[in-house]
């Protein structure tokens, strides 16, 4: 419950100045990003541990968007209150937010509590009125080590295959997120005003939850594993097309930038369907007495982290490699919101530049969609055998919550 107000807090402090800045940045950061993270577990469990039917599921899944949606509207009210110039409003607009961030917090942990609390008091009276006495004893909880739990989950092949694909997926979401400004400034500056560009990067942080709520309707008549396999064909179609247009087509251009961010974006939000999947596997496979929902998202998460990490490292070495642009080496600030004609700048660099960006969106999408494809197709709960291993957990619940409690 303190996480949620701690997390608000450590995204207030990037905007008040306590620190020298270097240290400030590092501090602020390492806060953020540990918050973040813990909030991200624990949410992304309690899908996987308040329902195991995967219409439940995808109807949580639902509304998390919806919602998620709605919160994400933050990013264009903060374009009214933007001013590099005097930084008052926007920080008065940061407290506002993280104040309604942790009264939302409180509330809601608060209310969650109070049901767990509601279900615990009548699981507890019901068990008391078939209690009767048995000469059985007191089965021994065996302790799991961690070297341990992580052999068992080295042989669990559906997660090997899930987190190689996601690794993937994360890395191809963040490199999204780092270069969408740059791919806005030298592939379509000359074309939109800068207002459009910040609406299309505000506009890019909504549309993939709104889009999302279409998807999970797909994965009620398909199945989560069909409408993430059509969602990699379709970057790879659409990439390969973009690829034989070419960089001058420029409303196909815009398309396909939006796309792929919404579509790789909205294959991130459907995956926590598919860990909640392997909770249930997990739980079946290795007869654990409870299920490690929150253990097991931080070890997707864990493992994947290289992709976050590594997205604007890679991009960034491949830019350069192409063109010799080092964005180090610029004002990477006023470059992403420069106003000065495309024509007042170098022609040859520009294009080598334009060149070099077009190649690193299109050849990214590409190579990731056929690793991510390779991956998927060895992945193997699905169709029947989700069917199986859900059915298999409900039944050992459904088998321990009607148990004889030994006395």
């Amino acid at each position: 419950m303190q996480n949620g107000p701690l997390f608000a807090l450590s995204f207030l402090s990037f905007w008040v100045a306590w620190a020298r800045p270097g240290v400030q940045f590092l501090i602020c950061l390492c806060l953020y990003d540990g918050f973040l993270t813990i909030v991200d577990l624990n949410h992304n469990a309690l899908l996987a541990d308040l329902s195991v039917s995967e219409k439940d599921r995808t109807r949580l899944n639902f509304y998390c968007s919806l919602f998620s949606a709605l919160g994400s509207l933050s990013v264009f009210m903060s374009y009214a209150v933007w001013n590099k110039e005097n930084f008052i409003s926007f920080r008065l607009f940061c407290t506002a937010l993280v104040a309604f961030s942790i009264f939302g917090f409180s509330v809601c942990t608060w209310i969650l509590r109070q049901q767990f609390q509601l279900e615990v008091k009548n699981a507890e009276s019901s068990m008391l009125k078939e209690l009767y006495i048995s000469q059985a004893p007191l089965a021994q909880e065996q302790t799991l080590t961690l070297a341990e739990y992580l052999k068992q989950l080295s042989k669990h092949q559906n997660f090997v295959w899930f987190v190689s694909m996601n690794l993937v997926q994360v890395f191809h979401c963040h490199f999204n997120s780092n270069f969408f400004p740059l791919f806005l400034e030298y592939l379509l500056s000359d074309r939109i005003s800068l207002s459009t560009g910040s609406f299309l990067l505000g506009a890019s942080y909504i549309a993939p939850h709104l889009n999302n709520l279409y998807f999970l309707s797909l994965c009620n008549r398909f199945g989560v594993y069909m409408v993430i396999r059509w969602l990699f064909f379709l970057k790879l179609v659409l990439s390969l097309i973009m690829l034989l247009a070419g960089p001058d087509q420029i409303y196909l251009l815009c398309f396909f930038i939006a796309s792929n961010r919404v579509f790789t974006e909205g294959t991130c939000k459907l995956l926590n369907l598919v860990i909640s999947d392997l909770v249930d596997e997990d739980f079946v496979i290795n007869k654990r007495k409870q299920a490690a929902s929150a253990l097991l998202f931080g070890m997707v998460a864990l493992v994947t982290k290289p992709g976050q990490t590594f997205a604007p490292l890679i991009g960034t070495w491949l830019l350069y490699v192409y063109t010799g642009y080092d964005i180090f080496q610029h004002d990477a600030l006023r470059d992403i919101v420069s106003t000065r004609p495309v024509a007042e700048q170098n022609a040859v660099w520009m294009k080598a530049v334009r060149q070099g960006c077009f190649y690193l969106l299109v050849f990214i999408p590409v190579t990731c969609s056929v690793l991510q494809l390779l991956a998927w197709s060895q992945f193997s709960l699905h169709g029947k055998r989700l069917q199986t291993i859900k059915s298999l957990r409900q039944n050992t619940c459904q088998e321990r919550q009607q148990g004889v409690k030994a006395v």
